[in-house]
């Protein structure tokens, strides 16, 4: 027999005693990895199935913001080229229909301003995006331009939306300068082009009203966060956040400069941990921090996979705390079109609504977070969240995480509640796994088809429902669970005693 921290394995059980005190009165445990999600590009936001598949995210999560990329791209025909004065020439028709939606939908735009205008673009190496839809990612040719497009794009949101709507908005400048979402020669002259387009969307944001929270540099990877704070400090440039990207499959050279030995366990936490002491050892160390791009890893076909469950709530453990909002990437793959249109309804897709608005597993996994307190509650697990509502339920998430590629174990959880109520109460025992919640089982059933008829897209939406909670009466404050591989449970525990 061996045993490790609170877990005991031996060759028939894998076992982990969990002790619960509900007397303890916890912290602040804001829902920072639902409050904003990310999306395609600017047009698919006008399709019906994406709108539908907001609706759906509404319902189970408390969805404030939803980012996406170029709005100023050719597709909704924001730019229209200058008059005979060299005044820009400018149409908001489908900007308006774009953030009516979301507005209509009680969600505000996290605005990504990106990317350039063909006719403004610096004619270098690297301007056209491979992505289908193919952004224009070159510096301006023209800084001036640059600043009165972002000035007027700005203005008019204030006339439509007005200044105190607007000052609930965030205003993000460009999405990943530092790899081949910004055109240039090396890291130093995107740097440089970057912090340039920067300083002038910032004064630009800012001109309409010192209210509009404008912020960046959006990097991926990690990247660039000392120094874009120290550019903005140093030349008096408004900043109202920061933000970056991460995922589990970033190389660690890239994320720490230095050759590291990193699980896709452990990267977005560790990244998320680097970034906050970046940030509080700055010269603005009060900024907040937003991870406007993070997911479960884009490789193995995991984002698909009920892992996702036991993947996020390991993270979000491990990041409470470190940052405002955590923007996961993405929603829906509905009209995602980053490689093309998708061949079938799984096939790797950042979402977590496969294309005929089928729920996956990690859909599930949001839902149950949901059910997560306001407080969080001191817990002796590296695998568990404790927490406690603010009607009073107590509310634990467990979670049996196996690696990709790799095969694990049932794990039983020993549950012991402390100071328990004067009767012992129910459980209500939710669970997201490969047999619960996950239409894939059911995809396979009927042959895996790339183009599911309407009638098997119902099977495949039912198939993804998750079950009704099993209710498990409590005996002296304790119970018993087991959790498969790659499995989540979230318990609510019911006080049965009249008040």
């Amino acid at each position: 027999m061996e045993r490790q921290g609170n877990t005991i394995k031996n060759a028939e059980q894998k076992r982990e005693a969990v002790v619960l005190n509900p007397s303890h009165a916890g912290q602040d445990f804001p829902h920072f990895w639902e409050k904003t999600f990310g999306s395609c590009h600017a047009s698919i936001t006008l399709a019906e199935d994406w709108r539908k598949d907001v609706d759906s995210m509404k319902k189970i999560v408390d969805i404030q913001y939803i980012r996406f990329h170029g709005i100023f791209d050719k597709e909704t025909g924001f730019y229209g080229g200058e008059d005979d004065n060299g005044n820009l020439i400018l149409n908001f028709t489908r900007i308006d229909q774009i953030y009516d939606g979301l507005i209509a939908r009680g969600i505000r735009p996290f605005v990504e301003l990106s990317f350039m205008p063909t006719a403004m673009a610096d004619d270098i190496e690297g301007a056209v995006h491979p992505f289908k839809y193919h952004p224009i990612v070159a510096p301006p040719k023209d800084p001036v331009k640059w600043y009165q497009l972002i000035q007027r794009f700005i203005k008019h949101l204030a006339e439509r939306y007005g200044v105190e709507e607007l000052s609930q908005w965030y205003f993000e400048v460009w999405h990943e300068p530092n790899i081949d979402f910004l055109a240039g020669a090396d890291d130093a002259a995107k740097q440089q082009a970057y912090f340039m387009m920067y300083d002038l969307a910032a004064h630009a944001v800012k001109s309409v009203n010192s209210k509009l929270p404008v912020g960046g540099p959006a990097t991926a990877m990690a990247a660039w966060i000392p120094a874009f704070i120290e550019h903005c400090a140093v030349n008096n440039v408004p900043v109202d956040f920061v933000s970056t990207h991460i995922y589990p499959n970033d190389l660690p050279v890239n994320v720490f400069g230095k050759e590291l030995d990193i699980s896709q366990k452990d990267m977005v936490a560790l990244a998320a941990k680097k970034v906050y002491d970046e940030v509080k050892a700055s010269a603005k160390p009060d900024l907040p921090i937003f991870w406007t791009e993070f997911n479960a890893g884009f490789d193995n076909g995991q984002t698909d996979l009920a892992y996702v469950g036991p993947w996020l709530a390991q993270t979000i453990a491990r990041c409470d705390g470190l940052a405002e909002h955590m923007a996961y990437w993405t929603f829906t793959d509905n009209f995602f079109e980053e490689g093309g249109v998708f061949p079938r309804p799984f096939y790797n897709g950042f979402g977590l609504i496969a294309t005929g608005s089928i729920p996956k597993a990690p859909f599930n996994a949001f839902k149950l977070l949901h059910l997560l307190g306001e407080r969080r509650l001191p817990v002796d697990s590296d695998n568990a969240i404790f927490t406690r509502r603010n009607d009073g339920t107590l509310v634990l998430a467990l979670w049996n995480y196996v690696a990709p590629k790799t095969h694990g174990e049932s794990l039983t959880y020993d549950i012991s509640l402390e100071n328990p109520h004067k009767t012992n109460g129910l459980a209500c025992v939710h669970v997201v796994d490969a047999k619960h919640g996950c239409p894939l089982a059911a995809w396979d059933a009927m042959g895996r088809p790339d183009f599911p008829t309407p009638d098997q897209q119902q099977m495949l939406r039912r198939a993804a429902q998750l079950p009704p909670a099993r209710v498990i009466a409590l005996t002296d404050g304790k119970l018993s669970v087991v959790a498969e591989p790659d499995a989540l449970i979230v318990i609510q525990f019911i006080d049965t005693e009249v008040k």
